[in-house]
């Protein structure tokens, strides 16, 4: 394999031979410790969007990597045709790790997505009387669970959208953060499930109400309806509790995991229901040959070990708080609203001089950070969790920076 020597080298090779399906910022990285990572040249960056949070224990944690070697050179696939001798050991270990019954292995947040989709509607044939093909699920404008077809099919997102139809039946889309909304829905015939992010990162780090996602879990138990929490961005210890849920003081019906589930080294994802739900799906009914593999078992163990021991979930709440507070005080034109929880944050960019969230996002990166717009006038900051407060105020700074060197 030719050696890639120059950012630019890597930029032409992707622009030449790879789908055209993301539009990257212009940073080419080569290695990562931590919260930093650093490019082709050895310049060092705050990593402020933990691929996506999938990186919440921090690049290259050593118990986790280590986890995932050790079992990689023993025994790495066996397909689900086999019993393996560490599947049962992580099935034990995350079911009781959240108070759950059952887990469904799976690898790619989508998938989860998807599998919880069919376990609800399983769930409504088998248990509620929902006639057969009737069922439907309620989900939330501006969502973003994934990009396979079934979950697009509740995007009202036109870019996620356009030329890919026709679409999934069976969802009934309604506004986020509306109770009346879901109210009105509940009311329609044959609804098995409401499917919903505690914080909707992709559509720009929306938080909902206080109250609201208990007052929509209590309505959905008046209805004898499945609450489905998609909790893939905004589970494991990154909104300053193990699952956003918990800050209302809950668990949901269904829990819908990934990302930092293996703390970025892996594709890892996870369905968790008790076993009233779960148990309605029997063998050849669903399933995949990497899901549950022992290397994912391994490492997902060991990934939540990681947040548990190093208490992640305090660590993040607590910078959280600082991170926003600081923010809060930056005096900017560009800077229109400041929200989040935990260290799911972000910053609304108001219009000015005609430059937008990308621009910013180029000036953090020649400072040093490393962020991500969404929707155009969004952006998001999400660090690994491992960060401490020095870091915390280091990295203010640098946004302050860039926000003053674009006026």
């Amino acid at each position: 394999m030719n050696e890639v020597k120059t950012s630019q080298q890597a930029i032409d090779l992707e622009d030449k031979f790879g789908a055209h399906n993301y539009h990257p910022l212009p940073v080419v990285l080569a290695r990562a410790k931590g919260v930093f990572m650093w490019d082709i040249e050895g310049k060092r960056y705050y990593d402020f969007l933990s691929a996506y949070s999938a990186v919440n224990q921090g690049h290259c944690h050593p118990k986790i990597v280590g986890a995932l070697i050790e079992q990689a050179q023993t025994l790495e696939l066996t397909s689900r045709a086999f019993y393996n001798n560490v599947l049962g050991v992580y099935e034990k270990f995350i079911t009781e790790y959240f108070g759950y019954q059952r887990l469904l292995p799976m690898n790619t947040g989508a998938e989860g997505d998807e599998t919880a989709i069919k376990l609800t509607r399983k769930w409504g044939y088998k248990v509620k009387g929902i006639p057969e093909n009737q069922a439907k699920i309620i989900c939330c404008q501006n969502n973003f669970h994934g990009r396979t077809i079934t979950v697009i099919s509740m995007s009202n997102d036109p870019e996620a959208r356009n030329d890919f139809g026709p679409f999934t039946p069976g969802f009934v889309s309604i506004p986020y953060n509306d109770l009346p909304a879901l109210e009105k829905a509940l009311e329609e015939p044959n609804i098995a499930g409401f499917l919903v992010e505690p914080i909707q990162g992709e559509a720009g780090v929306f938080v909902p109400d206080d109250g609201y996602l208990r007052k929509t879990y209590d309505l959905c138990k008046r209805k004898n309806v499945l609450f489905i929490a998609d909790e893939v961005q905004t589970g494991i210890a990154r909104t300053g509790r193990l699952l956003a849920c918990d800050w209302e003081g809950f668990k949901p019906d269904v829990l819908i995991l990934g990302k930092a589930l293996s703390g970025g080294v892996y594709p890892i994802s996870a369905v968790l229901a008790n076993d009233d739900i779960m148990l309605t799906i029997h063998p050849g009914e669903h399933g995949s040959t990497f899901g549950g593999n022992p290397v994912a078992a391994r490492v997902a163990i060991a990934a939540l070990e990681v947040v548990r021991d190093e208490k992640l979930a305090e660590n993040a709440e607590k910078m959280g708080i600082i991170f926003r507070n600081e923010l809060r005080k930056i005096n900017s034109p560009y800077i229109e609203l400041v929200r989040g929880k935990g260290l799911l944050n972000a910053i609304v960019i108001k219009p000015f001089k005609d430059k937008t969230a990308w621009d910013v996002c180029l000036k953090m990166r020649d400072n040093g950070l490393l962020a991500k717009p969404t929707h155009n006038h969004i952006i998001r900051f999400a660090p690994p969790l491992v960060i401490n407060e020095e870091q915390i105020h280091e990295t203010v700074g640098i946004i302050k920076k860039s926000l003053s060197d674009l006026s």
